[in-house]
């Protein structure tokens, strides 16, 4: 790729190497919360590799968006499918040149597909050569260098839109040391204390600095949370069972209702299986009930007891 091809001219940091830790981030204004798409790029020329990430920092400049690029380097395939393999990294995109010593490009992502990694993939390279076999593995785009500013920035847009249906599932947060993208499926519930909301994952748990309100405003909008008192909120997925003042999740954990709150949270969990929030506040009536289509699996158990407590059976 020829340095002419670049129109921007931006302030160009020094490239970040692989294992350093990432700069500290300034926090969007809405709290907590930012585009973040973590992008590895993989050329066994360093000077590709900083004009690639200089294009990324002209495309942020254009767009005008409070977004951010973490890009990771890596100088052979080796080098990025080691760092997959070994430290589970699961970058948002990948710009990958095809011609390099070792593994090319088109092998490597066929590793990658093979160990389930579904994210955007854009090739880099001298030549049209292995342009089919590239769409074989769901490439978006296959870039020709020297390739110019805006056939960059298509392919940048068309990763975006992909990443950006992908993400719709996920939620990025702030926590100790930058941010931490998260699956909302994983989320079995967080809990509230003090300053900090804890994560309760289905692997793991973390922690972040921020209200519960905070917390709330961002998993809202997603129909399977359920607030439950001012402490903690719920997947509605995870929930094993409802009885009275406990409910049991799937990871064993059991949550105490508080009584003034025990009847609202009994009527959101109840609406989520009508597709729709209960706005009204008003329950729906015993032959109502009868005619729902019940879950399957797990979540039978705390529907059942739900309908027995709503239509007055408990």
């Amino acid at each position: 790729m020829k340095s002419d091809s670049m129109v921007c001219q931006p302030e160009i940091r020094a490239p970040r190497r692989q294992g350093q830790p990432d700069p500290p981030r300034r926090a969007s204004t809405t709290e907590d919360v930012k585009e973040l798409y973590v992008i590895a790029l993989c050329d066994d020329e360093e000077r590709a590799l900083d004009q690639i990430e200089g294009l990324l920092a002209c495309y942020q400049k254009r767009m005008q968006q409070d977004i951010t690029f973490q890009t990771e380097r890596f100088t052979s395939a080796e080098e990025l499918l080691k760092r997959v393999r070994e430290e589970k990294y699961r970058p948002d995109l990948m710009l990958l040149d095809i011609f390099m010593s070792g593994k090319n490009g088109i092998e490597a992502a066929e590793e990658l597909r093979r160990l389930g990694l579904n994210m955007p993939l854009v090739f880099l390279t001298t030549s049209t050569e292995h342009a089919l076999k590239a769409y074989g593995v769901d490439a978006i785009q296959y870039l020709v260098k020297p390739f110019d500013q805006e056939h960059f920035f298509h392919a940048i847009d068309s990763a975006l839109g992909q990443i950006h249906r992908i993400k719709e599932s996920q939620i990025t947060i702030k926590v100790a040391g930058g941010f931490r993208q998260i699956n909302l499926q994983e989320i079995i519930y967080c809990e509230s204390q003090k300053n900090y909301q804890v994560f309760y994952l289905a692997m793991e748990e973390c922690r972040a600095r921020m209200t519960a309100s905070g917390l709330w405003a961002i998993l809202e909008r997603f129909y399977q949370f359920g607030r439950c008192g001012r402490s903690y909120i719920l997947n509605m997925d995870h929930i094993v069972s409802v009885e009275r003042g406990e409910i049991v999740m799937d990871n064993g954990a059991t949550i105490y209702v508080p009584r003034n709150k025990a009847a609202e949270f009994k009527k959101s969990y109840f609406s989520y299986y009508f597709d729709r929030r209960d706005d009204t506040g008003g329950g729906k009536s015993t032959e109502c009930i009868n005619h729902i289509k019940q879950p399957p699996g797990p979540r039978r158990q705390a529907y059942e007891s739900i309908c027995r407590q709503i239509s007055g059976k408990f």
